[in-house]
């Protein structure tokens, strides 16, 4: 994504996107997909442990005790830590489960975030573009820590996203701040202060785009989020943005386990961290557990819908 933005963004025909609804959207579409085709999303279901029953999982005991047993295979969209504390319980009676657990315990997290998100007065901003990147210092790492930051102005896209004469502002330090500043904070007048003193660097990049931002924030609309609220709030092992895995060193996995019936997908399968790479990742742990016939019946669904092409595949002389 990254590279996209510096290395594509500013060509002509480059195009940014932004869901129709915000994110709320994009979640409804993925359920409504799900209860399609007779899935059903259940809320407030902490997943305990991962059920492996003669080297095969076969379902997941819930925290409240309740189990689920699986028709066909596990699928695990959890983070690498928290797949891992999953599968504890099942290390003494399953190589593959002790596998994955001691591979994860070598695992070391990415950074983490920092986010202001913030509703702001519109006047005057008509001209202004909904997504900017900066970066503080090229002489250095990119992703030196307050080096990168990400932001986005979604409203100047979609304007059912703020009510007329305003819009929505995100600023984010772009898998760049460090977890350990934060975890032997003593009390919470500590985390207010570091919380302010860390997000300074979002105020003066805002200050590149927007010259007077503090003068158009609404106090009603003024959240920070640090590596804590990832953690806290999206069960994030420390905070992580995904799993460290550098390129050349070592890759991302696929969605297939050494546990029969149990595969992965999310943020820590390849093809990688970030939305686009997390749904790819999605569609190739459907595709490892449907059979061949489920395959074929989905090429010739989207034959029918002018989506396929059929050149693209096929051998010259049969095109």
């Amino acid at each position: 994504a990254i590279l996209y933005m510096l290395g594509e963004m500013h060509k002509s025909g480059s195009v940014l996107d932004a869901p129709i609804g915000g994110g709320e959207a994009i979640v409804k579409a993925l359920v409504s997909g799900l209860e399609k085709f007779g899935g059903e999303l259940k809320l407030r279901s902490h997943v305990a442990d991962v059920i492996i029953e003669n080297d095969r999982a076969v379902g997941v005991r819930l925290k409240n005790g309740e189990v689920l047993r699986a028709s066909k295979a596990v699928v695990s969209n959890a983070p690498l830590w928290n797949t891992a504390d999953m599968l504890k319980s099942q290390k003494q009676h399953s190589k593959g489960a002790s596998s994955f657990v001691d591979w994860v315990e070598s695992v070391e997290p990415t950074p983490s975030f920092c986010h202001l998100h913030l509703g702001i007065k519109g006047d005057g901003l008509e001209n202004l573009e909904p997504h900017h990147v900066v970066i503080n210092d090229r002489n250095i790492p990119i992703d030196a820590p307050q080096n990168l930051i990400i932001i986005s102005i979604p409203s100047l896209l979609d304007p059912t996203a703020a009510p007329e004469g305003h819009h929505v502002v995100h600023a984010y330090l772009a898998g760049n701040e460090p977890y350990q500043i934060y975890e032997d904070l003593k009390s919470k007048e500590e985390y207010v202060s570091l919380k302010e003193e860390r997000t300074q660097a979002l105020w003066v990049a805002l200050e590149k785009v927007i010259p007077d931002i503090r003068q158009r924030v609404l106090p009603e609309v003024n959240m920070t989020a640090t590596p804590l609220t990832h953690a806290r709030f999206l069960r994030r092992h420390k905070g992580a943005y995904g799993p460290n895995l550098p390129a050349g060193k070592t890759s991302y996995p696929g969605p297939k386990t050494e546990i029969d019936g149990f595969f992965r997908c999310g943020d820590s399968c390849f093809p990688g961290v970030g939305v686009p790479a997390v749904a790819a990742s999605g569609i190739n742990a459907a595709n490892s557990i449907a059979d061949v016939s489920e395959h074929l019946q989905l090429l010739d669904e989207l034959r029918s819908r002018n989506v396929y092409d059929d050149t693209l595949t096929k051998p010259a002389a049969i095109a």
